[in-house]
């Protein structure tokens, strides 16, 4: 039977007796699933090459937690060709990437593993190298956490380059491109760390698009090392366009950044420099698949949100902020730099209080800033744009200040 103290939540207890059997292992990689059938044995059939080719001394395996796919995706995984053991199971608790993470963690922790790597189901652009890159540096000693550092489109990842890269950069002062980035490595004292967190804790939005978010930050602020980055070249997966299929994640990553900030508040108040995160790899030269966006509909989301949300943007921003922000949707629904940076800070640190209706209003507003961003960086180049998103972040790191101070007057 498997041990009282080693408790597991969302794994069936007859999957748990079956992988203790058969292990312990060194090695895992965990990729969570719903519904990718058409990409998840390729993913598997190349995290196992990496396997072999990196780790070949250490026991792996290879573990889907799925959430109920009903297009056959666990028995194409389990289809794939591979010498590391596979398992699937559908995870119990809530539906949603966080929860299928959390069951792998539960797993490595019962095992013992010295180390998980994520993977995204939906990847198309996942090499071999990839599992030495996200495991060595754990493996050396050097860090338990390594995000992905990955050479994007300009338009990809626009919820990272507009809040979650800039933000989480300034609060706790290490500068990591992609800290929400889908696919990471995770080490011993991370596993441990997030698997001892309280089960309010999880079952909040971490349980779905939240996860890497919150990975990443208590990653930061908990770990003994500092995080690394590797450099994996491009990401193709299943792009979307932030106009029309972003919303949920936004609302669920957002939010849970701004619990984060209260949480670490005593921590970021006190943080007033930047250091870059090491990068392990070289960085490759690749040029990633091309994005459309619909930028007109993002302007029309924006200016229609702002209106049909009034009665909250004048309860919940201040005058002065309030006012800019109906000027703009009766203009041209475009959010500039300084005006979103103004509206980040003051969401912030309201929250708590308007968290039901928050975000909300925040969604429309996020997608002025994409178009204002798309707009002025159409005819750049990805070197350009990349400039840009840098700018902002210096713009956020100048005004740190403000938002202490904000912070500190509403306490």
């Amino acid at each position: 039977m498997i041990k009282q103290d080693l408790k597991a939540y969302t794994v069936p207890e007859e999957f748990l007796e079956k992988i203790v059997s058969n292990g312990p292992y060194d090695l895992i990689v965990g990729i969570p699933s719903y519904n990718n059938a058409d990409t998840i044995r390729y993913v598997a059939e190349i995290a196992d090459k990496g396997l072999q080719k990196y780790f070949s001394s250490l026991k792996s395996c290879i573990i889907n937690s799925d959430g109920g796919s009903s297009d056959n995706t666990r028995e194409v995984f389990l289809s794939s060709q591979t010498f590391s053991d596979l398992y699937t199971f559908v995870y119990n608790g809530i539906s949603g990437k966080g929860t299928a993470m959390r069951s792998i963690f539960e797993i490595a922790h019962l095992v013992n593993a010295k180390a998980v790597v994520f993977l995204d189901s939906d990847l198309r652009s996942v090499e071999p190298f990839w599992i030495e890159r996200l495991l060595k540096p754990i493996l050396e000693g050097k860090t338990s956490y390594v995000a992905p550092y990955y050479i994007r489109h300009k338009y990809d990842g626009t919820i990272t380059n507009s809040i979650c890269y800039p933000l989480t950069t300034i609060l706790y002062g290490q500068k990591i491109r992609q800290p929400i980035g889908g696919d990471f490595g995770v080490g011993r004292e991370m596993i441990d760390i997030y698997v001892k967190k309280p089960l309010e804790i999880w079952d909040s939005d971490i349980s779905k698009f939240g996860i890497d978010i919150w990975m990443t930050t208590t990653a930061i602020n908990e770990s003994f090392f500092s995080v690394y980055q590797a450099s994996l070249g491009a990401k193709i997966h299943d792009v979307k366009d932030p106009g029309k299929h972003l919303g949920n994640m936004f609302r669920e990553v957002v939010g849970t950044l701004f619990n984060l900030m209260d949480f670490y508040k005593d921590k970021w108040m006190n943080v007033m420099k930047i250091v870059d995160a090491p990068i392990f790899g070289e960085i490759l030269q690749i040029t990633p698949e091309a994005i459309t966006v619909d930028i007109e509909n993002l302007l029309k989301k924006c200016k229609n949100g702002i209106i049909e949300k009034q009665e909250s943007v004048l309860k919940i921003f201040s005058n002065d902020l309030s006012e800019k922000l109906i000027e703009v949707a009766n203009l041209d629904g475009r959010i500039n730099e300084d005006l979103w940076i103004s509206v980040i800070f003051e969401l912030s640190k309201k929250y708590k209080e308007y968290k039901d209706e928050l975000i909300g209003v925040l969604v429309p507003i996020y997608f002025g800033k994409t178009a204002d961003f798309v707009i002025k960086t159409e005819d750049m180049t990805m070197e350009e744009a990349e400039k840009e998103i840098e700018k902002l972040l210096g713009k956020f790191f100048e005004r740190k200040g403000e938002l202490i101070d904000l912070w500190r007057k509403l306490n």
